[in-house]
């Protein structure tokens, strides 16, 4: 996720001003979904705990989506999620500092055509208050102007300029909190510029869905 609205630190510096005057106690997929299998160790890069991360049974992802071999799953700590995914490493380092965050896991998958790409991100948190507290942290770095319905979520629906590959961009997204885990569900589709994009939806609706129950169900 790009995040890079004007008024950013303003926003995010009194989220966490907030939690520190709280004190420091501590079309779709038809309803199917896929748990998402540890890649095979790339012995060009630093090995991934993915095949120990307990988060990696906790993720959701559509069914007939393929692995995507630009991004291969796995769990990730502060460190890594500053060095590779965070447009504002200084903010986010906040944020995380301040969730007490203890373990994320990311995933992709990509589209049978090939046009679509779905991310999901977790972010364990050292409470629910917290988690709340880092998920508005997240959403306030972009400019958000189209929501849709995602029961108890942030959501938004855009078509945007890609400036680095000159290309439109379709982008659903949706963030949630269960328990002291941060949900973050993500569906790019790129286009050429004047093509008729439309964000989808309806999938980000239904693997939020599903994302809830298995988060639900594995907590209680």
């Amino acid at each position: 996720m790009t995040r890079s609205a004007p008024g950013v630190a303003a926003v995010v510096t009194a989220l966490l001003m907030g939690l520190t005057a709280c004190g420091n106690h501590g079309g779709a997929s038809g309803g199917t979904l896929q748990t998402p299998s540890a890649p095979a160790a790339d012995h060009g890069a630093p090995a991934e705990r993915a095949t120990t991360s307990a988060l990696a049974g906790l993720a959701v992802l559509p069914r007939g989506f393929v692995a995507d071999a630009q991004s291969p799953p796995g769990p990730f700590t502060a460190t890594a999620f500053l060095d590779k995914w965070s447009a504002d490493p200084a903010l986010d380092r906040a944020l995380l500092l301040n969730a007490s965050f203890v373990e994320g896991y990311r995933a992709s998958r990509i589209s049978p055509d090939q046009r679509k790409r779905f991310t999901v991100q977790l972010f364990t948190a050292g409470s629910a208050a917290k988690a709340r507290t880092l998920q508005h942290g997240f959403w306030a770095q972009e400019t958000h102007e189209h929501s849709f319905a995602v029961p108890d979520a942030l959501t938004d629906a855009r078509v945007q300029y890609d400036g680095g590959a000159d290309k439109s961009v379709a982008i659903a997204e949706a963030s949630f909190v269960v328990g002291a885990m941060v949900v973050e569900l993500t569906v790019r589709q790129n286009g050429e510029l004047g093509t008729d994009l439309e964000p989808d939806t309806a999938l980000i609706t239904n693997v939020a869905k599903l994302q809830r129950a298995r988060l639900t169900a594995t907590s209680g």
